[in-house]
């Protein structure tokens, strides 16, 4: 028998950042210029990748996809949140919670493997310098991020799918600025399997690291065998903005998973978020501009052309 309060869902309340009125205006103008920051740097790193022809290679070309990924990865939601903030009104229709919660996977792990990919570009750079050209050619690199949009694709579609089968009770509040998974496994009262769903997280994630934690072993072993200490710092600085990339990305990306998990509080499993889907892909174009010699060449031959 089914229970009582079970009901057909039309709408989400998303009960956002904080129910503080006084909070709510500060709130709305720092995430606004977060958000700004965050699109108009990776806009940048687009157009001096696309804009010098020094830069046309793959380390560059999947660095403007991964730019292009951020900028929708931060869109998903974050413009979502303003207006709820700025109308005090978080509610999100059945319909517009499916859709988010599928750009969110498809965008989460388009950026996860075109990390991986970025990696396994620097372990062809750095172990096998003389077959570069020929391994890392523009049909493969092409091939590799169509590669990456169908797997984030089919695994956004498979998340969808299990979230649309969930059953939910009369409370529709989600203590979250989106449609958060694991607040709406918590929400649901139908019988679901929340161990395949971390599965398959953990599998979608956990393949990516194991290539990049392959990757950056065997490029320290190279590292290690070049006998000049000059040699060594270019290696390092070269995968430096990578590795920085990589270790916000996951890092944070752990922290929400973690706090999805093992904490009861909602307020840290949104603090995480925010981490995760704003502050990470906003520091993405400090990093690579700041740590990267190319592309503050490019930034410099671009500000003299301007007038």
């Amino acid at each position: 028998m089914k229970s009582q309060n079970e009901t057909i869902v039309s709408e989400f309340f998303l009960l956002g950042l904080s129910d503080d009125p006084e909070l709510q205006l500060f709130l709305f103008g720092l995430f606004l210029s977060m958000y700004l920051v965050c699109v108009l740097g990776n806009l940048l790193i687009m157009l001096t990748v696309s804009s010098d022809s020094h830069l046309h290679t793959p380390m560059y070309f999947l660095l403007f996809n991964l730019s292009l990924v951020d900028i929708g990865f931060t869109s998903t939601t974050i413009p979502k949140m303003l207006m709820d903030i700025h109308t005090h009104c978080g509610v999100i229709s059945y319909t517009g919670c499916l859709i988010q919660l599928s750009f969110f996977y498809l965008f989460g792990c388009m950026d996860s493997l075109i990390l991986t990919v970025m990696a396994y570009d620097r372990f062809v750079a750095i172990c096998l310098p003389l077959h570069y050209p020929v391994i890392m050619n523009p049909r493969l690199c092409s091939l590799l991020v169509l590669l990456s949009f169908i797997i984030s694709l089919l695994d956004s579609q498979v998340h969808c799918l299990m979230v649309s089968q969930l059953i939910f009770c009369s409370n529709v509040e989600i203590p979250h600025f989106f449609c958060d998974p694991s607040q709406l496994l918590k929400l649901s009262c139908s019988d679901t399997n929340n161990i395949l769903m971390y599965f398959h997280v953990a599998i979608i994630g956990g393949i990516p690291v194991s290539v990049i934690v392959f990757s950056y072993t065997q490029i320290v072993s190279s590292v290690l065998r070049v006998p000049t200490s000059g040699g060594k710092y270019k290696v390092f600085t070269t995968c430096g903005s990578h590795l920085s990339v990589v270790s916000l990305f996951y890092g944070t990306g752990m922290g929400v998973y973690l706090s999805s998990v093992y904490s009861h509080s909602p307020r840290k499993s949104v603090v995480a978020s925010v981490m995760y889907m704003l502050i990470a892909p906003m520091l993405n174009p400090f990093i690579y501009s700041l740590r990267n010699r190319d592309i503050k060449t490019a930034l410099r031959r671009i500000l003299r052309r301007i007038p």
